[in-house]
């Protein structure tokens, strides 16, 4: 039975999901949109991350053993990044993994939590078995379980497009200078964790590779690239323990 908790985190995906929509929609259509849906996005994000946070790492603690375990736990890492982006000038894309994550957790607490109590249970598989779900349920479960793993590689693409926008706004003061060091140390704890990252992070290097290299292309191209190839893997091999363990309570 789902608790008041639970109740409070879905609020949070809902609200996430129908404000950032609602945003996201206007700016691609070129209207005006007030910032206030942008924050609400956030808000609604920064409620679910908060609850999970909880739930998997306890009451904070006052010493560095709980932040060091707490920074490395990815539900920390996008509750922080969606409390700077909460606080910061809307970058309208940095709602887009945030949106995908609420769609299928909105999905996925509709079809477990609403519906088992509106729509009747089929009937049992087997003669004195357990009802089945409604059939619209189980189809929704079967959509969730088909585009889970193509949507979360959306994700991952999304956030390496969402670092280079932020780089080329900091170079054109259209966003702080903060924005590209924070979200490239949220992309280095990425590769580590996420398997969807380091194969878009691997992709997206062999295709500026290629492109670098082609004939025609002036060789000052390749020589920055590789110079930053050179910068990024140096920094990006130290200090961080890869986190090979499972999070149970991933967003």
């Amino acid at each position: 039975m789902a608790t008041s908790q639970h109740y409070l985190w879905a609020s949070g995906h809902f609200l996430l999901l129908f404000a950032s929509l609602r945003y996201f929609l206007a700016w691609l259509t070129f209207k005006a949109v007030s910032p206030w849906w942008y924050k609400a996005s956030f808000t609604g994000a920064l409620i679910s991350y908060a609850i999970v946070c909880h739930k998997a790492l306890g009451t904070p603690q006052p010493n560095l053993a709980f932040v060091r375990r707490a920074l490395l736990d990815e539900n920390v890492q996008y509750f922080l990044l969606a409390f700077f982006w909460w606080t910061s000038k809307p970058i309208t894309i940095a709602l887009l993994p945030y949106m995908i994550f609420s769609l299928f957790h909105a999905l996925t607490f509709t079809r477990t939590t609403l519906m088992s109590q509106f729509l009747p249970s089929g009937p049992p598989s087997t003669a004195g078995g357990p009802p089945q779900p409604h059939p619209l349920a189980k189809r929704l479960q079967s959509w969730v379980k088909a585009n889970y793993d193509t949507a979360m590689k959306v994700v991952a693409y999304a956030e390496i497009f969402i670092f280079f926008r932020v780089l080329l706004g900091a170079i054109s003061f259209q966003n702080s200078l903060l924005a590209p060091l924070l979200f490239v140390h949220f992309l280095r704890q990425r590769y580590y964790q996420s398997a969807f990252t380091r194969e878009a992070i691997v992709t997206s290097t062999t295709v500026v590779d290629g492109f670098a290299r082609r004939p025609g292309v002036p060789p000052v191209v390749l020589n920055v690239w590789i110079k930053a190839q050179s910068l990024v893997q140096g920094w990006a091999g130290v200090i961080l323990t890869p986190n090979t363990q499972a999070q149970a309570g991933r967003r």
